[in-house]
């Protein structure tokens, strides 16, 4: 398989305009005639479904949420970044291009980057005109911060609650194509596979959460906006119900899943405290404007947030600092995780289990008032406080890496298409537009810029391009054969009746990639994770215990569905782990780093993006590579000191 990004010739700054005047064109009668589905009402969803109702076609739109309000797009914290240099310090759209492409490591496609720096000025116009109420500065202008990884402010915010109001303004132009009877919006409603007819994607088969009922929609095109699989490790900053399965049972339906292994681990989490718990709570990276990350110099065993103030100035170590002078507590995110990690892997962390590090804001409390700290991050202290029992503005708040973010996702091309025709994935079911390592304040960027800018331009060529008459109707056999295949599942499911709940065999699956395919791994650790995902897949088709029964509500079936899925993903996160075989972004190789302990790449063997196919049932998947071509970055070994 030949893998075509459909990346447009000619000049960067030139490609994403020449290629929207190239694409075919749907003439606004004809758009009544096209129905498209949208899974996932997060902001990529949202923006998306919003934005094709807008233009005319009739959409479907699908979360398994009780409202798009509740997807975890709201959980986004500190920003959104967008070119627009109005603290004019140095900043233009080439520079977030640059900035993205080497934060990511050197592991993304330029055409993609550049199109998201371009449009990234639009979105926040766009969503100030839909009433998201920004922070502004004294004179009524909006007020940027910094984020890590850029020396610039750029980073647009709503206090800590950021994704929330920009969830909002989608979800407001939602409503308007609901009301209009534009959208037809399905809730408590999961897509458990995707419907391919003569090689093209025809439609989904859902489940109703609350009554069992399986159905089947058709469509002339599918878009899967489901977020990313980062709850595959148990343990993640991603709300519970986030899970791969769009995106898997599309991967098994032919579409490519590209760099599986590039997950992002967020440096500023709340420490794991006990084996009772079930997700992570993130600290926004805004964060590290005012506070400054540190351990002491010499290990003080079982050190509490209350007595840091007993530690001297002089026997602390402000690593970050020290270390990286240049960018400072701003370092992009996994350069302050692994260095985090160093830090307690040394024996210098802190709290009770020695896996934390302090995040202080004494200085900046002094310095700037408890007035101006909370005006910026006040709900962020609260959130803290209530979850720890610790104060923030009275001392220094602990933290410590966790999974946050995936970069990997479902391959797609420059127009958002996956190998599967009439399939698109958008936002962080992609793995477009970040490489190895996001920046922070990028996700909610690129899922708005994927679902207001990206998708209603390039989904028109392909629709121009099969005609309005080619939609197949549900009464298909292949529809009935993925509807019968659907119901098989779940039944199998019921029967096991085992002994093991299903939740113990996702944790026992997360604490596996944590430990062998986290921020550290070699060759000899991934064979065990292969070797014990292998094991523990097969034990869970004969001994997990799923109660209940199928035409009810009925969330232990929900889970089982969703860890079934991440078992497959698991082993395929570890197959892409091995076959890189070198440091990139927060992927740290132990056989492959620089004389001061730096990720090392090796460009000559690793420019590309892996891109897998599926091969049938317990048959190894088959790596496709897209090489990843640099005309407008020079690439150099990464370097924020």
């Amino acid at each position: 398989m030949k893998l075509e990004s459909k990346s447009p010739e000619g000049p960067l700054a030139e490609k994403w305009t020449k290629h929207k005047f190239n694409l075919k064109l749907v003439n606004p009668a004809n758009k009544r005639k096209y129905e498209i589905i949208v899974v996932g009402t997060g902001l990529a969803g949202a923006s998306a479904a919003a934005s094709l109702g807008e233009l005319g076609y009739n959409v479907k739109a699908f979360c398994f949420q009780d409202s798009p309000r509740r997807a975890h797009s709201i959980a986004a914290q500190g920003g959104i970044n967008a070119a627009k240099n109005y603290q004019n310090d140095g900043d233009s759209i080439y520079r977030l291009f640059y900035d993205t492409i080497k934060g990511g490591d050197y592991r993304a496609r330029e055409a993609n980057v550049y199109r998201l720096a371009e449009v990234s000025v639009n979105i926040i116009d766009q969503c100030v005109a839909q009433g998201v109420p920004f922070a502004r500065e004294y004179g009524g202008l909006l007020a940027n911060r910094s984020f890590g990884g850029a020396q610039v402010s750029r980073t647009f915010y709503a206090r800590g609650q950021t994704g929330q109001q920009l969830l909002l303004g989608a979800y407001s132009a939602l409503n308007r194509q609901i009301a209009n009877g534009k959208v037809k919006m399905y809730n408590r409603t999961e897509m458990l596979d995707v419907v391919v007819v003569d090689g093209k994607a025809r439609g989904i088969v859902t489940r109703d959460l609350i009554t069992g009922k399986i159905e089947a929609h058709s469509a002339h095109a599918v878009l899967l906006c489901t977020g990313g699989y980062g709850n595959v490790f148990y343990l993640s900053t991603n709300a519970k119900g986030s899970n791969v399965t769009a995106a898997w049972r599309a991967h098994k339906k032919g579409a490519l899943f590209a760099n599986p292994c590039f997950t992002q681990i967020h440096p500023t989490c709340i420490p794991v405290s006990g084996d009772h718990q079930s997700k992570l709570t993130l600290m926004s990276e805004s964060l590290r404007n005012d506070g400054r990350v540190w351990v002491p110099k010499v290990a003080v065993k079982g050190l509490k947030a209350k007595d840091a103030k007993s530690i001297a100035e002089a026997d602390r170590d402000y690593f970050l600092e020290r270390k990286y002078p240049s960018f400072g507590n701003l370092v992009p995110r996994d350069v302050a995780s692994r260095n985090g990690k160093m830090m307690c892997d040394e024996g210098r962390g802190v709290g009770a289990t020695g896996l934390a590090v302090f995040l202080d804001f004494a200085d900046a409390i002094k310095r700037d008032g408890r007035d101006v700290i909370s005006a910026k991050y006040g709900n962020l202290f609260d959130m803290y406080k209530q979850i720890t029992g610790d104060d923030p503005y009275e001392m220094p708040m602990m933290i410590f890496p966790a999974v946050h973010y995936t970069m990997g996702g479902l391959w797609v091309d420059y127009n958002l298409m996956t190998s599967v025709p009439g399939l698109y994935a958008l936002g962080e079911a992609n793995f477009s537009d970040h490489g190895a390592n996001r920046l922070g304040a990028s996700a909610l960027m690129q899922g708005l810029a994927d679902g207001y800018f990206v998708i209603p331009y390039t989904i028109g060529d392909y629709l121009a391009g099969i005609g309005w008459n080619d939609k197949v109707s549900t009464d298909h056999p292949v529809f009935k054969e993925a509807i019968d295949t659907v119901n098989s599942r779940v039944q199998k499911l019921l029967s096991i009746k085992g002994k093991k709940t299903v939740d113990e065999f996702h944790r026992e699956l997360g604490l596996t990639l944590w430990e062998y395919c986290g921020m550290s791994r070699n060759d000899a650790g991934l064979k065990i994770a292969k070797k014990k995902i292998q094991e523990l897949r097969t034990e869970f088709w004969q001994n997990v215990d799923v109660v209940g029964s199928a035409n009810e509500l009925n969330m232990e079936l929900e889970k089982a569905g969703r860890v079934a899925d991440f078992l497959e993903l698991g082993e395929l996160m570890v197959d892409d782990a091995l076959d890189r075989k070198e440091s990139c972004g927060c992927h740290f190789r132990e056989e492959s780093q620089t004389t001061d302990g730096e990720a090392l790449r090796i460009d000559n063997d690793y420019t590309y993006s892996s891109a897998w196919e599926y091969k049938g049932e317990n048959q190894p998947e088959e790596l496709h590579k897209e090489e990843l071509k640099f005309e407008n970055v020079k690439l150099t070994q990464r370097s924020y000191k």
